[in-house]
């Protein structure tokens, strides 16, 4: 099988799709592994929170149940035998008289651990608003986050003193950065390992299109082998036996069809690129209108004109303009007239043109002129635009007639100026 070129344009695109696929596969399973790891990352947080508060709390309201009043007296004794008490990390009662301040007692390890006078304040009168267990995050004094909880002691009907318990966010801090991290690191390894099974993947779809091209190339190959070779042969008969000029002409514009059509075969595959280079357009309008068999009634108008195209598609869109204004334009032996101005080919016609409403659809594949027939004249012709950035299109002529006109960009001026001895329509570097 024949080695398709690895620089040619199908293959780049199917390098790129591979590259596009393997980028999607890994961004999708990143896209998921992000959202399941802030989900996590969501879950873990409210659940040590969520935790935390429920420590704090349920110590804060066991050593409220621990002290209580007699006579106004605040009995704070039991604290000291406590295990609830003992476990705490930050440990305070708070006692306010009616309307007062409140004022610390019991401080464990020492005041610099409690809040300032100000966040004592809050959580005092929080205490009294809600008139049950509350939680706050606050700072301590000496520094430090702190998760804390103060439960109400009552003394007879009203709150006369609240149990502050607190304990420091830092551990279960410490604990969450180390899942984010490792939740982080996970994801990471799980997107590479994806982009490389993507890699793999894509890899292996994409080799029966390349082997698809292989043999396509192949094929392309022998028929152009198996088209020449007989083309050739029937040139040497044709001389030796002195036939006319014309039976030459006719195989010489075989050899142009058959050559021409491999070469569009190569380059609607993919297989090929189409190569630009600086070329006298007139000159080439002029040789082409010259080989066609039956050129006496076509007159060309032409201007020097420059631009960057490939000589044998545009001999062979230029072609199928003129035959098309040859077969459609009129009857037989009407006059058609060429015309080349700076970046633009006309062909007129004499015929009855063509209706407005049918001027894109002849452009179609497997139409020519008005009504459907077995070839693509026009089509190719746009196709070859398209590939020089150009446009094809039909317009009434003045006068009459129809009018088709190929435009192309002209070369930039510096081309112009080169001297054209170097082959018909093309200008040297």
């Amino acid at each position: 099988m024949k080695r398709i070129d690895p620089t040619s344009p199908a293959v780049a695109r199917l390098r790129r799709t591979r590259r596009l696929m393997t980028l999607l596969f890994a961004s999708t399973t990143a896209a998921c592994l992000v959202v399941l790891a802030v989900v996590a990352i969501r879950i873990d947080a409210a659940s040590r929170r969520s935790g935390l508060d429920h420590e704090v709390g349920s110590r804060a309201a066991g050593l409220s149940r621990a002290v209580w009043f007699d006579a106004g007296v605040l009995h704070l004794e039991p604290l000291r035998e406590d295990e609830l008490a003992q476990g705490a990390q930050v440990l305070a009662v708070l006692q306010a008289a009616p309307g007062k301040t409140p004022t610390v007692r019991n401080v464990v390890p020492g005041r610099s651990a409690l809040p300032d006078a100000d966040q004592l304040d809050e959580v005092w009168h929080s205490v009294l608003d809600e008139q049950g267990t509350v939680q706050v995050s606050a700072s301590a004094a000496k520094g430090g986050r702190l998760r804390w909880a103060a439960a109400p002691v009552w003394d007879g009907d009203r709150i006369g003193a609240a149990v502050l318990v607190g304990t420091e966010l830092a551990r279960s801090e410490h604990d969450h950065d180390l899942l984010v991290r490792w939740l982080a690191l996970g994801c990471t390894a799980l997107v590479c390992c994806a982009a490389a099974v993507g890699h793999l993947l894509s890899g292996r779809a994409i080799r029966p299109a390349l082997r698809g091209l292989g043999r396509q190339e192949q094929f392309l190959a022998e028929a152009a082998h198996e088209l020449r070779t007989p083309l050739a042969t029937l040139r040497l008969v044709v001389e030796r036996n002195g036939s006319s000029d014309e039976a030459l002409r006719l195989v010489d514009r075989l050899s142009r069809l058959v050559t021409g059509l491999l070469a569009r075969a190569r380059l609607e595959s993919g297989a090929q690129r189409v190569e630009l280079v600086p070329l006298r357009l007139d000159q080439l309008v002029e040789t082409t209108v010259e080989e066609l068999p039956d050129h006496q009634g076509v007159t060309v108008t032409a201007e020097p004109v420059v631009v960057r195209g490939d000589p044998d598609l545009l001999a062979q869109a230029v072609r199928n303009l003129v035959e098309n204004a040859q077969r459609h334009g009129g009857p037989a032996g009407s006059p058609v007239e060429v015309g080349v101005t700076p970046g633009l080919v006309t062909v007129r016609d004499h015929g009855d043109g063509v209706p407005l409403a049918d001027r894109e659809r002849v452009f179609a594949r497997g139409v020519t002129g008005t009504g459907p027939g077995t070839g693509a004249g026009l089509a190719i012709v746009r196709w070859v635009a398209g590939l020089h950035h150009g446009t094809a299109r039909l317009t009434d002529a003045p006068g009459g007639g129809l009018l088709a006109e190929l435009r192309l960009p002209e070369d930039p001026p510096r081309a112009s100026s080169s001297s054209s001895h170097e082959g018909p329509g093309t200008v040297g570097a």
